[in-house]
Formats: structure tokens, C-alpha cells, sequence
């Protein structure tokens, strides 16, 4: 009876914990918060939404006022053109222009414009009707406006809603990252648990061997078992030494996956502080199907590019039309040989000039507009049946989510039955053995039954919990149910960070 109490104790007590030194203790939401703020990953696919906000800046630039300043000096002496020019035998001009202006782009798709003109003119005519020395200034306002093609706000600002959307891509593909990195921290953190506890396993069960061992050799030397009972037993105890050997490197192993994974300082053992949930999990799979639909990112990023290939489409079929173009513009002039004076003539309204137009152009054929719109087209309908099939897989990857929660559920409780049955087998052996109706091997055969059982068991409860991870994914909730939580305005911060410098 001395072995079976033994056995029995080694079977279901924990192996007492070692000294804390060189540990460090990790719950799962420090696990989490860890791998979102310093995750290698995750923090450069942070830099796509930075950079989409760089193109929307960029694209913006279209309403950036141009300043313009033209300015020319221009002399010339040439032969007279008329034997009744009087004066010097040749003509000497001299000319300097300065003209500063700025054009605007507005959203209808049209430039306004405005410029100063200023021109000094000198020449050595003699004419009693001419002036041969004088400023000539003007004040100008020009318009030009589509009327047809390229008329409204979405042709004008196509590259600045696409840019738009396009971050918005890029914010479910960070989501869509953090997301799957979620996913990897909870799955390799419980991981590491079940490792530790297959671990301790390992322990329980080499502590047993090498307690058969010594009551082996003992019941040798007193001559109620034959020699042969001791090479079974040192069988048994390498065995265990070598399984227990494989565990300890695959915690170690473990270790530093979940270390990089997390971006974890320093050196300690991590000990996993939570363990997985045995709680049922009631699903209904309309409901989960529906929250896929709406909170999937790679749902929701392609959804995005559907609306930017829908604008494409509209703005294709609106270039297909005529150029139809509105100009129009008005001026104050202004002469004078004193540029004050020429000055006041401008401010004075004096004299205005107007002026108004049309432009018509089409090419026969419109061959380049028309297959554009058409390619638009159908690059519309390919991401709309490329969103359909999307949809589809989700829902089905739902539907294996949600078995997998269920069956992983059962697996508890056919785990937990089978660890107790192999538990009972063993206490039978071992009285068996006691009395010899059981060699030492069937009773180290019967151990390695229950390591089995009890690693299944772990095997259930950490997959329970990685069905559970999975589905959160699966349905896009998994940011929610760990805390996490997002703005949308991430990357704008690194974005502006780099402006700065």
C-alpha cells in the first residue's frame, strides 16, 4: 500500500512551483496590450495609413492658390519699314513687362484667375498722334469653366476622394493586421500555458517512474520480484527523462516566440497568469453571420474599394461627353507716360474691357474616353462579385468557427471523463501489482495512459479557448472583446510627427 499512496499523490498533485526568481508573471491583457503598442507588425503596417494621408494632402494640393510673376526686358533696333517715318534712320524700342498674378482652382472645375499687368514701352518714333514713351497697365479677372466634361466636384476631386478611401483601405488593413496579431498573442499565450502544463506532466510522471524504480529494486534485492521487473522500471524512468527533456526546451522555445511576438524586455521566464475559460459559449449563427458581415475589415476594405471604383465609373462616363468650355474674363486698363497716372487710369474704371466665350471640342469616335468608361465598368463589377465571394467565405468560415466552439466544448467534458477512467485504471494496477497480478511494465503502460489523458485534456481546454479566439476573428470582434479599440485616426499622429521635421 506504501507505493500506492504514493503513486496516487505523485498522480494529482501539482508539482510545487520553484523559486520565483528568473519569472515573470503575464496576464493576457498585458499580453495584448504589449503586442498593440510594440508589436513589429502591427507598427509597420502602421505606416500606410500615414502614408494615405500624405496622398490626401498631396491630392488636396489641387486647391493650393498659384502665384505667378512674369517678367521680360525686351530691346530691338531695326531698319524703318516706311520712308515717311521721320526721325532717327532706325528704330530703337524698348520694352519692360512685369506681370504678377494667381490662379485658383474651384470645385465645380473651373480656374479663376487674376494678373497685373504692367508694361513700359520707349521708342524713338516721332509722331504728333502716338506717344512714343508711356506705362500701360491692367487689372484682369478670367474665369474658365467646363460646362460639360469634367463639370462638377467628383471629376475635380476624384483623386482626393480616392485618396480618401484608400486610407480608409489602409485603416482595415491595420485593423485587419492588429487583428490577426490579437489572434497570434492569444493563441501562442495559452500555447505556452499548455506547454507548462504538459511540462508538469512530464515531471509527475518521471517522479513516479523513479518512485517504481526504487520500490522495484528494493522488492528485487528482497526476492519477491525477478531482476528483469528492474529493467523495466530504468526503461520507464529514460523514457520519462527523455519526454521530460523535449518539454522543457519546448517551454523554452515557446518563451521566445511569445517574447518577439509581444516585443517583451528582458530575459525571465514567462509565466502565463491566466488560463484558458471552460464557461459554454452560447452562439446563435444568423446573428454571428450578420456581425461578420458588418465588422469583417477585409469586408469592410473592400466595400471601400467598391466605392472608389463606383466614383471612377462616374467620372469615366462624365468624360465621355463634349469639352464644353465657358471663358470669360474682364479687365481695368489703364496709359499713361507716368505710371502713377497710368495707375489712377486702372482705379478710375474708366476703361473696361469684357469679354465672354465658348469652346466646343469632341473627337470623332471618342474612342480613348469611351473604353475607359467601359474598362471602369467592369473593373465595378469585378469588385463587386470579388465582395459577393468575399461574403460568402466569411460566412462559411463563420459557420466552421462556430462548430469548432461547440465540438472544442465537448471535448471538455469527453477529456475530463477519460482522465478520471485512466486515474481509476491506475489505482487497479497498482494493487495488482502489489499483490502480482501486474508487472511493473503494465503498470508504467498504464501511467503513460493517463499522461496521455491528462495531456488531452489540456490539449481540449487551451483548443476550447482558441475556437473561441477564432471565432471572435471570424465575426471581426475580436478588438471589442479584448479592449481594444480604435479611432480611425491612426497613423495620423507618425504623419504629422514627419511633417514636423
Amino acid at each position: 500500500m506504501k507505493l500506492m499512496c504514493a503513486a496516487v499523490c505523485l498522480c494529482f498533485a501539482a508539482v510545487p512551483a520553484l523559486a520565483a526568481e528568473g519569472r515573470t508573471s503575464l496576464t493576457l491583457a498585458e499580453a495584448v496590450r504589449s503586442a498593440v503598442e510594440k508589436n513589429l507588425d502591427v507598427r509597420a503596417e502602421l505606416y500606410n495609413p500615414a502614408m494615405a494621408q500624405a496622398d490626401i494632402r498631396k491630392n488636396e494640393g489641387i486647391y493650393d492658390t498659384t502665384l505667378k510673376l512674369d517678367t521680360d526686358f525686351n530691346y530691338s533696333v531695326t531698319e524703318p519699314s516706311s520712308q515717311f517715318t521721320t526721325g532717327s534712320p532706325t528704330n530703337r524700342i524698348r520694352t519692360f513687362t512685369l506681370n504678377p498674378g494667381a490662379t485658383q482652382l474651384v470645385p465645380t472645375g473651373g480656374t479663376v484667375g487674376i494678373t497685373f499687368n504692367n508694361s513700359y514701352n520707349h521708342n524713338n518714333f516721332r509722331s504728333a498722334t502716338s506717344l512714343n514713351e508711356y506705362w500701360e497697365s491692367d487689372v484682369t479677372l478670367n474665369l474658365i469653366q467646363p460646362l460639360l466634361k469634367n463639370f462638377g466636384r467628383e471629376p475635380t476631386e476624384l483623386a482626393i476622394m480616392v485618396a480618401r478611401n484608400s486610407k480608409g483601405e489602409s485603416l482595415e488593413r491595420f485593423r485587419s493586421t492588429l487583428s490577426d496579431t490579437i489572434l497570434r498573442v492569444r493563441t501562442e499565450y495559452f500555447k505556452l500555458y499548455s506547454l507548462r502544463q504538459e511540462l508538469e506532466v512530464k515531471m509527475t510522471s518521471l517522479l513516479l517512474a523513479r518512485k517504481i524504480l526504487d520500490d522495484t529494486k528494493a522488492r528485487v534485492n528482497a526476492g519477491v520480484l525477478p531482476a528483469m521487473e528492474i529493467l523495466n522500471a530504468e526503461f520507464g524512468v529514460a523514457s520519462r527523462e527523455k519526454d521530460l527533456i523535449d518539454a522543457e526546451k519546448a517551454v523554452q522555445d515557446q518563451n521566445d516566440v511569445l517574447r518577439v511576438l509581444l516585443q517583451y524586455p528582458g530575459r525571465d521566464e514567462i509565466i502565463p497568469a491566466d488560463v484558458p475559460t471552460k464557461d459554454p459559449l452560447t452562439v446563435n449563427s444568423e446573428e454571428m453571420v450578420k456581425l461578420s458581415l458588418d465588422n469583417r475589415p477585409e469586408i469592410r476594405e473592400q466595400r471601400t474599394a467598391l466605392k472608389s471604383r463606383e466614383l471612377e465609373m462616374r467620372v469615366a462616363r462624365n468624360r465621355t461627353l463634349p469639352d464644353l468650355n465657358l471663358s470669360a474674363s474682364a479687365a481695368l486698363t489703364g496709359l499713361d507716360r507716368q505710371y502713377n497716372r497710368d495707375l489712377e487710369k486702372v482705379g478710375s474704371t474708366d476703361y473696361p474691357v469684357w469679354g465672354v466665350g465658348l469652346h466646343f471640342t469632341y473627337p470623332l469616335g471618342n474612342n480613348a474616353a469611351e473604353n475607359e468608361y467601359i474598362k471602369s465598368k467592369l473593373r465595378l463589377e469585378q469588385a463587386r462579385t470579388q465582395l459577393h465571394s468575399l461574403e460568402v467565405n466569411v460566412e462559411n468560415d463563420v459557420k466552421a468557427a462556430i462548430r469548432g466552439v461547440e465540438s472544442g466544448y465537448k471535448q471538455l467534458e469527453v477529456t475530463d471523463r477519460g482522465r478520471a477512467f485512466a486515474e481509476e485504471r491506475l489505482r487497479s494496477f497498482i494493487k495488482k501489482n502489489e499483490v502480482g497480478l501486474a508487472t511493473t511494465k503494465d503498470v508504467l503502460d498504464v501511467e503513460n495512459d493517463l499522461a496521455e489523458a491528462k495531456s488531452n485534456q489540456i490539449k481540449a481546454l487551451v483548443g476550447y479557448s482558441d475556437a473561441i479566439t477564432q471565432l471572435w476573428r471570424t465575426t471581426g470582434e475580436i478588438l471589442d472583446r479584448t479592449g481594444v479599440h480604435l479611432s480611425g485616426m491612426e497613423g495620423d499622429s507618425l504623419y504629422e510627427l514627419h511633417a514636423r521635421d
